[in-house]
């Protein structure tokens, strides 16, 4: 099997690339890859079969009797310390960048908005990330960026989430935002996950910093639906010992179920259990 090593860059932007050498690497380990054009420096964030198993689940998996994992790029060695402070200088630099970027957007009267610059170790690429609302023709852009650099310029469009994902940031939660620190690809996320579970549908209580639905509304879904099957359905009307009664609502956390009967009067409060033995003791009616 070939040894496969996740690195991530600026941005928390991953790759996986091979290590021929016998020498181990170590978590954090800054390395010096092979990338399109030239080279890059990133710190080693997996190793061994956790490597593997990332890189392949987008491939259907890496086994000896499976073919060699797409990876064609390899580590070509560790990163000295001059390595590493040249890495430290281009970031420091990345602001200026950005900020010449948005100047020239805003020369060129373009309806987009730069979210971050990224330089290659080697100077010979610099990527800019925007966000737009539709297509954009930037295409003057890169020839003014490219005359001004005198480098490639690649300009790559992401999406709100993915721009939150790259700045990274603190959620209402208190704690990083789960995109930036472990999860570990960003699933689609309707509003009918709030629906399920019964919160509130206002825009502001359920997005999270990209604007979008917060990712943690999957996070419990499965359980939300797997755990209501056991209940009876709100609005349903039920027959219990004291006559037909209609749902109002249902706790599934205190397993309880709220109650009315037909012919209107008080409400009660039943537990789930109590509720199914009752309806198992009244007979359904004759049709």
């Amino acid at each position: 099997m070939i040894d496969v090593v996740e690195v991530r860059f600026k941005g928390n932007r991953k790759e996986y690339f091979t290590w021929p050498a016998p020498e181990p690497l170590a978590l954090h380990e800054a390395v010096i890859v092979e990338v399109e054009r030239g080279e890059d420096l990133g710190r080693v964030s997996a190793l061994g079969p956790v490597a593997a198993k990332k890189c392949g689940a987008g491939c259907g998996g890496c086994s000896l009797a499976a073919p060699p994992p797409p990876v064609t790029h390899r580590i070509l060695r560790r990163a000295s310390a001059g390595d590493a402070a040249i890495a430290t200088a281009l970031e420091r630099d990345e602001a200026d960048v950005r900020r010449t970027v948005m100047d020239r957007v805003r020369h060129h009267s373009l309806p987009m908005k730069v979210s971050d610059a990224e330089w290659q170790w080697d100077k010979k690429k610099l990527t800019v990330y925007f966000t737009a609302e539709q297509r954009v023709d930037f295409r003057a852009l890169v020839r003014d960026l490219a005359s001004l650099f005198h480098t490639r310029i690649e300009l790559r469009q992401i999406g709100a989430r993915d721009e939150a994902k790259r700045l990274d940031g603190v959620g209402r939660c208190g704690r990083q935002y789960c995109c930036s620190s472990w999860l570990p690809e960003l699933r689609p996320v309707s509003l009918s996950l709030a629906k399920d579970q019964h919160l509130s549908l206002n825009p502001s209580q359920i997005s999270g910093g990209c604007g979008r639905l917060l990712c943690c509304l999957r996070y419990e879904h499965d359980f939300y639906v797997q755990t209501r099957k056991r209940f009876p359905k709100e609005g349903r009307v039920v027959r219990t010992a004291l006559g037909a009664e209609r749902v109002l609502a249902v706790d599934i956390f205190r397993q309880t179920v709220t109650l009315r009967g037909e012919g209107g009067g008080d409400t009660r409060v039943v537990a789930l259990d109590k509720l199914t033995a009752e309806m198992a003791r009244v007979e359904p009616p004759v049709a």
